[in-house]
This record gives structure tokens, C-alpha cells and sequence, in this order.
């Protein structure tokens, strides 16, 4: 059990039968009244985020998230394969668990699960990841002035927006969390 007192960023809670991770935290001591802890909290399977205000000597069970490096093996359709590559068990998770967050991983790439109470609800890529340009459209000679970009697809699939000098066949490097080019490799 965590008091309100002692909430951190960053630290995950059970709340009303969800899980949530402290995304801001503030101490409010008011001139007349009690003091309280207003909260920004975002439910980690859902992704929403809501406001809380909580009694600094409130408690709530703190919840435990397991993060797990597994290997991302393939997808079937619906089912997309991992493998955890200490023990070699695989499991297979629906699209919906999954959501976009496979977008710029290839097959055979290491990922991490997060889990709480041994039940997967998310999947973490690595935050950057080098793909191969397999389609995009030359650039216009002398638009390089105007840090203009253009629309070229990843072997993945995925659509990137480039600088104009890159071109299909580069390898480019990727930040997975906001999907944005980065560089040439």
C-alpha cells in the first residue's frame, strides 16, 4: 500500500479496479481546509488519461508491472507470435493487445511485454529501429532549401516522411514513439 503522500512520478497504482501510472503529482496545502494531492493519472491498458485529487493519508495498493524482453516471431492475421528467449515458451497475442506498437518491428526483433499479474496487455518496441526504404518517390532537385519531406514506405509496411535527398534503398533510422525519420544509416 502506497499513501498519496508518497506518490512519485512514474509510480503505478490500483484505483477503482483499474491500473494507473502517475504521470504528474502536486501537493496542495490551501490556505483554509485540508490539504490534498491532485494527480494526473493515465490507466495503462486503456491508454486514457483522467484527474484525480486524493487525501494525503489515502492509500492504494500499489501495482506491480512486469516488463519482459521477448522476441517477436510472426504474425498470422489476427494472432502476432512471441518467444521469450530464456525458456523458449511462446505465447500469441490478438491485434487489439497489440495495437500499432509492431508498426516498425520486423520479424525475429526483440520486444518488451508488459504485464501485470502475469496477463500481457501491451507490447513496447525498441525506440529506435534502422528499416529499409522499399518505396518512394524521387525528389525534386533544388526543394532542399525548404526542409520539405515527402511520403516513402518502410519494409514493414509503415509510412515515414523523409527529407527529399533520401531515396528508395536507403536505410533509415526511426523513432518508434513518434514514427519520425531521424537519419540515413
Amino acid at each position: 500500500m502506497i499513501s498519496a503522500g508518497e506518490f512519485r512520478n512514474g509510480v503505478t497504482i490500483e484505483y477503482e479496479g483499474n491500473i494507473y501510472q502517475i504521470i504528474e503529482f502536486q501537493h496542495v496545502k490551501p490556505g483554509k481546509g485540508a490539504a490534498f494531492v491532485r494527480t494526473k493519472l493515465r490507466n495503462i491498458k486503456s491508454g486514457g488519461v483522467v484527474e484525480k485529487t486524493f487525501r494525503p493519508t489515502e492509500k492504494c495498493p500499489q501495482a506491480h508491472i512486469e516488463r519482459k524482453d521477448m522476441q517477436y516471431l510472426y504474425s498470422d492475421g489476427d494472432l502476432f507470435h512471441f518467444m521469450d528467449v530464456e525458456t523458449f515458451d511462446q505465447i500469441a497475442l490478438n491485434a487489439e493487445a497489440i495495437g500499432d506498437a509492431l508498426k516498425f518491428v520486423k520479424e525475429n526483433e526483440m520486444v518488451k511485454t508488459v504485464a501485470h499479474a502475469g496477463e500481457i496487455f501491451t507490447v513496447e518496441p525498441p525506440l529506435f529501429v534502422e528499416l529499409l526504404i522499399t518505396e518512394c518517390e524521387p525528389g525534386v532537385k533544388g526543394d532542399t532549401a525548404t526542409g520539405a519531406t515527402k511520403p516513402c514506405t518502410v519494409e514493414t509496411g509503415a509510412t515515414v516522411y523523409v527529407p527529399l535527398f533520401v531515396n528508395e534503398g536507403d536505410t533509415i533510422k526511426i523513432d518508434t514513439r513518434t514514427g519520425e525519420y531521424l537519419s540515413r544509416v
